[in-house]
């Protein structure tokens, strides 16, 4: 039986989760961190069931064939997903761009994964000391070991790639923000995008923490 991705939802038509594309996104269920500012709850037990067919993914792009220029996969973590490379050479083969918003947690699948992608967005959370604090899971430079690793594959491999950091002030302040872009140059990443936290959809607790900074 052939893999298929769990689809936790569609986002049929933007224009911002891949820059300076048209694009639909697909959600994919779970995701093996628990970030702090995590606003997508709902979708990070892999062991919730999809909420739209594979099969409607492709059907809508062969709809809109001449409107959108790709599909995006997000998350979750959609590298969880092994049935995902499957899924990439299924849009490749229908004839649009493949985007991918990972955050690096499983650089194994990667090797296999990017000669499909056409375009990265590659979440860095923090400087590896302070990964932990954001994650939430693991040892202390666990997640960090991984989303370093997958950033130097992405950065071998060519594609095209845009490096976001959430800043989360309850974990990194300017000195922290200044230490994480030094370490990104210096792998060679060339655009790096700093994006503010939002508090709609996080925790109690969270929204508290924000609210004291």
């Amino acid at each position: 039986m052939t893999l298929e991705v769990v689809v936790a939802g569609l986002t049929p038509l933007s224009s911002c989760d891949w820059p300076g594309r048209l694009v639909a996104t697909v959600f994919l269920q779970g995701c093996p961190w628990r970030c702090t500012y995590c606003h997508n709850a709902a979708i990070l037990d892999p062991r919730a069931p999809g909420q739209v067919p594979w099969q409607d993914v492709l059907d809508l792009l062969a709809r809109r064939r001449g409107l959108l220029d790709g599909l995006v996969f997000s998350g979750g973590e959609p590298t969880r997903q092994a049935a995902l490379v499957g899924a990439a050479a299924d849009v490749r083969a229908a004839g649009f761009g493949v985007g991918l918003h990972t955050s690096g947690a499983y650089p194994s699948r990667l090797p296999a994964l990017l000669p499909l992608v056409d375009w990265v967005g590659f979440d860095v959370k923090a400087p590896a000391r302070l990964y932990r604090a954001v994650t939430r899971v693991g040892g202390p430079t666990t997640s960090a070991d991984a989303t370093f690793a997958s950033l130097r594959l992405v950065l071998d491999s060519g594609v095209d790639v845009e490096v976001r950091t959430t800043v989360d002030p309850t974990v990194m302040g300017p000195d922290a923000v200044a230490e994480l872009t030094e370490a990104l140059s210096g792998l060679g990443v060339r655009r790096h995008v700093l994006q503010q936290v939002r508090a709609d959809g996080t925790t109690d607790e969270y929204r508290a923490a924000l609210a004291a900074c």
